[in-house]
């Protein structure tokens, strides 16, 4: 197994943790089996992780400690380099977990009764490892940051695969969009600034809690059910209007006015701050949009592609002119894909995309058009969770192949910088278990280890 693969297989072993569909005997006697630095491994830690991931490779009980004992070593690295997740990230992905979580369970009473912990709970939990799982990335692309790879190096890889060895590059689509919001009726507007200053006047006279008001009310899913609570966040975690009424407050017995963000209207809360992060609860409202707007706009979009097929202006030039898309507008409609690698930790900015990188509705209209063809108007979701309606264009499909040095130069250099980080991070444990106290519970120490240096003669 190489550095990769092992560090892949700790990635699972912090996200399995978190699982909502494993249960760990309340009649195992817990004990230390290992000790890592001054952090300790329990018994009861590998029991869980065996049965959230079912079958490992080799015998569990050697190679779950080995990893999270693994684990430890980069999150321990984390600290001593001062390197911090981002608690915006942290929080989406704790979101789209317990989502899932509640989706499979049926609702979120039963994955309570399953686990036999509040969501509260199951939320601080995830938490924690799934920020341990970014760390380990973070403290990866930190320790290989400068590692470069030529053009040469990469020409010699290729040369000396085998070509039924290739990695093969499934099909990537470019798109552009031309995405347009419909206009909120002011009406609309009103009344949901209306409902935000009903929740203020109520905390104000102590008749109902922030938090209760949230729960009922708030539009946030990824917080309504704290209490409209976020997590401790920096101002740059923000959105910058958001921030700048949140760092203005002071007292946590008051609440904010009210803010528009790009993502509606919310009012906030404060509930504590530490060093230059605030803790804040807020509540959320999303205007509706109504059906006669998303159909105005939807015919003017029409309209516009009508003008591009009959030779009026381009694609490219309306979508400069006259897309709300942010991401794209600048550059001529065309949008980007950006690609984390959890291995490496590295982002990458490309044009093209799998079709499961692209948003779902956006895909499912690709699946149907030809290179150089216009979509029909269609509406979907954008970023902020907010209605908008797109046309699109193919501009490009290239179809599943082994990797050529031509096309796929890029593809092939992360590779071999990948396999070079591999070896850097594989060198960097065995100097770590030399550094670093361990001691392994005699019972426990009878194994294969994948690095031999915790036991240390």
């Amino acid at each position: 197994m190489n550095a990769k693969h092992l560090f892949t297989l700790v990635l699972m072993l912090a996200t399995a943790r978190t699982s909502a569909f494993a249960q760990t005997s309340n009649n195992i006697v817990d004990e230390v089996i290992w000790v890592v630095g001054d952090e300790a491994i329990l018994r009861s830690d590998v029991e869980k992780v065996r049965a959230q991931m079912g079958h490992v490779p080799g015998n569990p009980y050697c190679v779950i400690p080995e990893n999270l004992a693994i684990q430890k070593l980069f999150i321990h690295q984390a600290e001593i380099d001062s390197i911090e997740a981002s608690a915006e990230d942290i929080n989406r992905n704790v979101d789209a977990q317990i989502n899932d979580w509640i989706q499979k369970a049926g609702s979120k009473e039963k994955l309570e009764e399953y686990r036999n912990m509040t969501l509260t709970q199951i939320r601080e939990e995830t938490y924690d490892l799934i920020k341990d799982n970014r760390l380990m990335a973070q403290v990866r692309d930190h320790l290989t940051k400068d590692i470069k790879v030529t053009p040469a190096e990469v020409r010699h890889f290729f040369k000396d695969v085998p070509e039924d060895s290739l990695p093969l590059i499934p099909t990537q689509v470019e798109v552009e969009l031309l995405a347009e919001h419909p206009r909120i009726q002011q009406e609309e507007i009103d009344r949901i600034k209306a409902d935000l200053r009903d929740y203020t006047e109520r905390v104000n006279s102590g008749k109902w809690t922030f938090s209760a008001l949230a729960r009922m009310f708030s539009e946030d899913d990824g917080t309504y059910r704290q209490g409209g609570e976020m997590d401790y966040m920096s101002k740059v975690d923000l959105d910058p209007a958001f921030a700048n009424v949140a760092w203005s407050l002071t007292d946590p017995n008051k609440v904010s006015k009210i803010v528009e963000s790009q993502y509606g209207y919310h009012i906030i809360q404060l509930v504590d701050k530490r060093g230059d992060k605030l803790k804040l609860r807020h509540i959320l409202k999303r205007p509706h949009v109504d059906q006669k707007d998303i159909d105005a706009v939807l015919l003017r979009l029409d309209s516009i592609t009508m003008d591009i097929k009959e030779g009026k202006f381009s694609f490219e030039d309306a979508a400069s002119a006259l897309s709300d898309d942010k991401d794209s507008r600048n550059n001529k409609g065309l949008m980007f894909n950006v690609i984390y690698d959890e291995t490496t930790g590295e982002r990458t900015r490309t044009s093209r995309f799998k079709m499961a990188e692209l948003p779902t509705e956006i895909a499912r209209v690709v699946e149907g058009l030809d290179v150089g063809e216009i979509s029909k108007p269609f509406t979907m979701l954008d970023k902020a969770g907010k209605q908008q309606c797109c046309v699109i264009k193919l501009k490009s499909r290239i179809k599943a192949h082994a990797a050529t040095i031509t096309e796929d130069f890029q593809i092939l250099s992360q590779i071999v910088r990948n396999k070079r980080s591999e070896e850097f991070i594989e060198k960097w444990i065995r100097e770590k278990q030399r550094t670093t106290y361990v001691r392994i519970n005699p019972a426990w120490s009878d194994c294969e280890f994948q690095y031999p240096g915790w036991i240390k003669e």
